[in-house]
């Protein structure tokens, strides 16, 4: 089969060909032909060059229409529907909707996006029933997590033909907020203990599993009982937030939680309301009243998901075995908890002192053969 022939300047995304060139301003444009034709490309591209020749603006497909941030927010909710996660995407476009809704796609630069990020850590936000009602300004991690929304945003514009390349390169030049560092409160031995002691009937097997597996909130309330193996010791998790499947090993605390799980034929949850008789939706009350009674502040249920890594990683657990039972996506999401290895850094150099006794000792042992 013939190659296709090569031509600067023309490149393909997707199934339609892009042209770059240079432009009055001395800036690299990148644009869209529209066309799946290599020859519509060329064409396209032999004008742009004609116009920065001559001295004049190149007009740009993308000029006909110039598309609106509320424009490219409503397809995008339509996009993200199905995905995980939909619930906290709808706040944070609702929340760039209140800044950006009639800003032009085109108008995005830096500055702007700098000037709004600013303004978010230091002005108090509206409230969304009235806006009289004042909010705390946003901290330094939930700007982040709105910034990557809206570089996704962006991106997802691309690809649907509403903004140029060189709006999406401006737009992901904005960099994260200092001093946001992942949260990282966990539990001693000691605190597990009174948490649990503290726990009503109906909560504390629900604790017992965050602590001994490591699960999220919403993967330990909807466990069904079809995927608690018993017999073989482990819990099979489908429904998790990489979307990927993972197998949790029971362990004797866990085993004895589930064993006292009242369970119903009729109910195929494991946790379930006893008024509604349906999946237990809400500990937020109750697990608040745990940590009350149990005098720990400053701690959430997710904080029981770091507290199962914690105390892995410091009792010597290797970070890939604790990585993979957390089900993280990659292990760098897992190096966080790296600093708790106790000694990991000693240990990891004495491997070069162990290797070269053995082979001195190697050595020694020849010659007195050899003697």
């Amino acid at each position: 089969m013939p190659k296709t022939r090569k031509t600067k300047g023309i490149y393909r995304r997707g199934k339609k060909y892009w042209i770059t060139y240079m432009g009055l301003d001395g800036k690299q444009k990148h644009e869209t032909t529209g066309s799946d034709l290599k020859a519509d490309a060329e064409l396209i591209l032999a004008q742009r060059r004609l116009d920065v020749d001559q001295g004049k603006e190149p007009v740009t497909r993308r000029r006909d229409r110039q598309y609106t941030f509320q424009q490219l927010a409503e397809k995008y909710l339509l996009f993200v529907a199905s995905q995980k996660g939909i619930e906290s995407k709808k706040v944070f476009v609702r929340e760039l909707c209140r800044t950006f809704s009639s800003v032009k796609l085109s108008a995005f630069n830096l500055a702007l996006l700098e000037g709004w990020q600013s303004e978010r850590l230091i002005v108090p936000r509206r409230g969304y029933a009235s806006d009289t009602l004042k909010r705390p300004p946003l901290k330094p991690a939930s700007i982040n997590r709105m910034q990557a929304c809206l570089k996704h945003m962006f991106t997802k514009a691309l690809d649907w033909e509403m903004v140029s390349e060189d709006v999406v390169k401006r737009v992901r030049k904005l960099k994260r907020v200092s001093g946001s560092g992942e949260r990282l409160r966990y539990l001693s031995l000691e605190e597990c203990q009174r948490l649990l002691a503290a726990c009503d009937k109906q909560l504390k097997p629900i604790v017992t599993l965050a602590i001994h597996t490591g699960c999220r909130r919403g993967e330990i309330l909807g466990l069904t009982w079809d995927r608690v193996d018993l017999k073989h010791g482990f819990i099979l998790l489908d429904d998790t937030k990489s979307g990927k499947r993972r197998e949790i090993p029971i362990n004797a605390a866990v085993r004895d939680a589930l064993q006292g799980v009242v369970r119903r034929l009729d109910i195929p949850y494991v946790f379930w309301n006893p008024e509604t008789e349906r999946k237990r939706s809400s500990i937020r009350e109750a697990f608040a009243t745990a940590c009350r009674k149990a005098k720990i502040t400053d701690f959430h249920f997710h904080d029981l998901r770091h507290t199962f890594a914690s105390q892995l990683i410091m009792n010597g657990v290797d970070i890939t075995t604790v990585s993979r039972l957390l089900g993280h996506a990659n292990l760098t999401m897992t190096l966080r908890y790296s600093h708790l290895a106790p000694n990991h850094l000693k240990n990891a150099v004495d491997v070069m002192s162990r290797l070269q006794n053995g082979l001195h000792d190697n050595l020694h042992y020849n010659d007195v053969l050899e003697a």
